[in-house]
């Protein structure tokens, strides 16, 4: 891959003319990544690829030296004050030159042939959107159940026939014509916050076929600790709400959320409620409401037993600190929403 001359700039852009020799534009976000983006670039540069392909990095208004880092190993740089990922994303897509539009993050790291499995799907010319998969190489029983609960998600996906409502920026990739009808990511989003699948379904719903390749695969580091774990699950519920209010058909069903987490959450707030009530109801309703909780994590236990069984037997106890993450999540994303009206 030709390397261009990397250079940080500090104005708005336009958007680029398509380069017709260009086959693919991989965008990257970057926050405070020095630590992290000279990997991600090299597993890029090393693609087994043919075509040729530009990597583009912005520089989120890093305080350290990303931008540096992203330089030295060839990428195309760009900066801009700290907004968030979806308006850098924004911005790279809208420097990018080819007609397929990359991205994935400063802290993954990509397979040789991510690129190819990841354009192999365009051959399909109704395909406007691709997901691809994410591993890990910890060894931390919580990242290791994080992979799992991934997996599960991916089996979903799958089951789908491959017809997507949601692509995740760690791995994806979108027509260009496509993802500028759909005006790109939304920058109202003010961080890692649900951007993503908000763009998936505008696609979906306007009718365009998202597709999911399992096998375009990166690398990338899960929570390993149980209290990060715990808020990071927080935090995405937390700006669930914001995607909702914006898309409410979508709270009951999409590709990617099993059914059976929604029935947990909702478990969780009737055992509130039936605590609460014991004077009155008694012990029989909350125990009904444990039981049948307990009921609702035996399918992937199983399941996860069967791929890592020291990760799979803790699987109970992993559902309900994500349950309790999640129900505690929506109700102080709800707050904050009603709050801001």
């Amino acid at each position: 891959m030709a390397k261009a001359r990397a250079a940080v700039q500090k104005a708005p852009l336009k958007k680029n003319a398509v380069n017709s020799g260009m086959d693919a534009s991989i965008i990257i976000p970057a926050y405070n990544s020095k630590g992290t983006i000279s990997e991600c670039i090299r597993a890029l540069s090393s693609q087994d690829f043919t075509g040729k392909y530009e990597i583009i990095v912005v520089d989120d208004g890093s305080t350290d030296s990303t931008a540096k880092a992203a330089e030295q190993c060839g990428a195309i740089v760009l900066w801009q004050e700290n907004c968030g990922p979806a308006k850098a994303r924004n911005a790279g897509a809208r420097r990018a030159s080819a007609n397929i539009l990359l991205f994935t993050d400063a802290d993954c790291i990509c397979q040789k042939d991510w690129l190819s499995q990841m354009l192999a799907p365009f051959k399909d010319p109704q395909v406007v959107g691709v997901q691809g998969a994410y591993r890990t190489l910890q060894g931390s029983i919580v990242a290791r159940f994080c992979q799992l609960e991934i997996e599960e998600r991916y089996e979903l996906m799958e089951s789908n026939k491959g017809r997507l409502d949601w692509i995740g920026s760690y791995s994806a990739a979108y027509r260009r014509k496509d993802f500028f009808d759909a005006n790109g990511f939304d920058e109202s989003f003010p961080k890692a916050s649900g951007e993503d699948p908000e763009l998936s379904y505008r696609l979906e719903e306007t009718g365009k076929k998202l597709v999911f390749s399992p096998r375009a695969i990166v690398y990338h580091t899960h929570p390993d600790k149980l209290g990060r774990y715990f808020w990071t699950k927080f935090y995405r519920a937390f700006y669930r709400i914001r995607l909702y209010k914006k898309h409410p058909a979508k709270m009951s069903q999409d590709s990617y959320t099993p059914l059976v987490l929604k029935v947990q959450i909702a478990l969780a707030y009737g055992a509130i409620a039936c605590a609460l009530l014991v004077p009155i109801l008694g012990f029989l309703p909350l125990a009904v409401l444990c039981t049948a909780f307990i009921a609702s994590t035996l399918r992937l236990t199983f399941i996860t037993v069967g791929k890592d069984f020291a990760a799979g037997l803790c699987t109970p106890f992993f559902v309900l600190v994500r349950t309790i993450a999640f129900s505690l999540g929506l109700v102080a994303g709800a707050i904050k929403e009603a709050a801001e009206k």
